[in-house]
């Protein structure tokens, strides 16, 4: 048996010696082997750095779907707006929207002084004359393809109070009979004014009065005549077209300047 050397006994560490990790470090290396605590530490990170690049790559992927979704409900709720507009360039009689100004409905209220029985606009557009006709007391009717016109029409036909006598529908005018009318105003194109006009010969009763604006009828001759440029307005009345209006001194079938 070899007898120590020094006077104190050896004291080996406890087997289960509660080390951090600073000192397993060292342990590790006095020992000849482990890692140390730089590469230690650094592994440890390690282990966090992929949670916290998933996260960043998570959001920027949301946003990334968010403004995909803003961009496309932008584009669709455009389609949706201008396509209404757009699809009358494209048909074979383009007919556009274009606002009746006030003189314009001035004249077209002219037209109708003394005239009773309902009324039509071809085309109503945001439905100006036929509030305007409501307002006068006729009960009148507006055919509009565009969809959103009509119900801007109807909006308007509320605001002022006419909801009931003004009436506002979504249809192609060549699809609509024209023979319950007593009065028809139309703000057409000269494409169309040929067709239209021998529709609503075919169409019209004898005291059925026609109202064009902006363009006139070709080969009619109005009866009345009011306005100037394209404020212009004529008036036809069925009866002389056909000749059944009764001649006399008090009546021309010449062009009357209002």
């Amino acid at each position: 048996m070899v007898e120590p050397t020094s006077g104190f006994p050896p004291f080996p560490p406890p087997a289960h010696s509660p080390l951090g990790t600073q000192d397993a470090g060292n342990l590790a290396m006095a020992r000849g082997g482990g890692t140390s605590p730089e590469i230690l530490e650094e592994t440890q990170l390690g282990c966090v750095l992929p949670t916290s690049l998933g996260t960043n790559s998570l959001k920027k992927s949301s946003w990334g779907f968010l403004f995909t979704g803003i961009v496309g409900g932008t584009l669709v709720a455009v389609y949706a707006v201008a396509t209404p507009f757009l699809i009358p360039a494209l048909r074979k009689i383009c007919l556009p929207f274009v606002p009746a100004t006030t003189k314009q409905i001035a004249n077209v209220v002219k037209m109708l002084h003394c005239r009773r029985g309902s009324l039509v606009d071809i085309g109503s557009g945001d439905g100006r004359i036929v509030i305007a006709a409501a307002k006068e007391g006729f009960t009148a009717v507006g055919y509009e393809l565009n969809p959103w016109l009509v119900w801007y029409s109807r909006y308007r036909a509320w605001r002022e109070g006419v909801q009931d006598s003004a009436k506002f529908y979504i249809s192609d005018l060549w699809k609509v009979t024209f023979s319950q009318y007593s009065n028809v105003v139309i703000f057409g194109v000269p494409q169309m004014m040929l067709r239209l006009k021998e529709k609503l010969a075919l169409e019209l009763e004898d005291d059925a009065r026609v109202i064009a604006c902006r363009f006139p009828f070709p080969g009619w001759t109005p009866d009345h005549v009011t306005g100037e440029g394209v404020d212009t307005v004529w008036a036809y009345d069925i009866s002389t077209l056909r000749g059944k209006r009764p001649q006399g001194p008090a009546h021309t079938q010449s062009v009357t300047q209002m």
